[in-house]
């Protein structure tokens, strides 16, 4: 599967200012100098004498821009530094008693969710939270995959780890890959690339059939089938993120859960959890 084009480095063009980062989230955005003008309350002259360095934006206008072609915060901070400001958005490390509020109600949510399971990551999909029912699925992976600070993609597509389990794995292994190029095409991030690489380079069994469990339901989204102890799960997954986020750190945390899609899923989990 081709690997999408990440954006330029910060390295690459910080050393011009920021009117070629600018310039390249609006070429990537797909958006005219006059469509950004016109969403920024600014003019297409003075966008374009910004992304020549004609014009040095104020830091205002360099938030509202960045805001407008959707630019992740961690990228903002960069965008800033370009321009010749401070960063405006911090980076907390998870375990900061700044954040002992957020952490808390994370567990509460994935715990609450249970026996379904959940888990949180981070933007390099590094597992930071899990809960009971992703604790199920991992049983007999080994340590060396489920060892502190696991990563969600080499956990689920390591030929030692779910990956045999997984019995429509070529089409969700595809799925997972795409949302690696789509983020990948969204930061500028050496490390996700590198993992992407990485779990795309894994091996896809042969004989491994594509098959959907007996009397299996329509779906609404693409499922995850899944063996546990003999039996076929069947689940569709959702990600959620933080609204209008102020830290780095919150802005690249995900919540994904797991939900049954089966009635005959549902109720092994219950009967599990009871």
């Amino acid at each position: 599967m081709p690997l999408a084009a990440s954006a330029p480095t910060v390295s690459a063009v910080t050393g011009k200012g920021v009117g070629p980062l600018l310039r390249a989230w609006r070429e990537r955005r797909r958006i005219s100098q006059l469509e950004l003008a016109l969403r920024a309350d600014s003019s297409a002259r003075h966008i374009s004498f910004v992304e020549t360095g004609r014009s040095r934006p104020s830091e205002e206008m360099v938030l509202r821009l960045a805001e407008q072609l959707q630019v992740p915060v961690r990228e903002r901070n960069a965008l800033l530094l370009a321009a010749g400001y401070a960063p405006r958005y911090p980076e907390t490390p998870l375990a900061d008693p700044a954040l002992d509020a957020l952490r808390d109600g994370i567990e509460r949510l994935i715990r609450g969710y249970e026996p379904y399971p959940a888990l949180v990551v981070d933007a390099g999909y590094t597992v930071v939270a899990a809960n009971r029912g992703i604790a199920m699925l991992l049983e007999g992976v080994p340590e060396e995959l489920t060892a502190p600070a696991p990563n969600a993609m080499r956990l689920t597509l390591h030929p030692e780890g779910l990956a045999p389990r997984i019995r429509n794995l070529r089409e969700w292994r595809g799925h997972l890959l795409a949302q690696m190029e789509r983020e990948i095409a969204l930061h500028r991030s050496d490390r996700l690339r590198a993992l992407y690489e990485e779990v795309a380079a894994y091996p896809v069994p042969e004989d491994q059939p594509d098959t959907e469990p007996a009397g299996s339901v329509p779906y609404f989204a693409l499922p995850l089938h899944i063996e546990h102890a003999g039996r076929t799960l069947s689940f569709v997954s959702s990600i959620s993120t933080f609204n209008t986020p102020m830290d780095v750190t919150v802005a690249e945390l995900a919540i994904e859960t797991f939900l049954p899609a089966d009635p005959a899923t549902a109720k092994y989990l219950h009967t599990l959890a009871g």
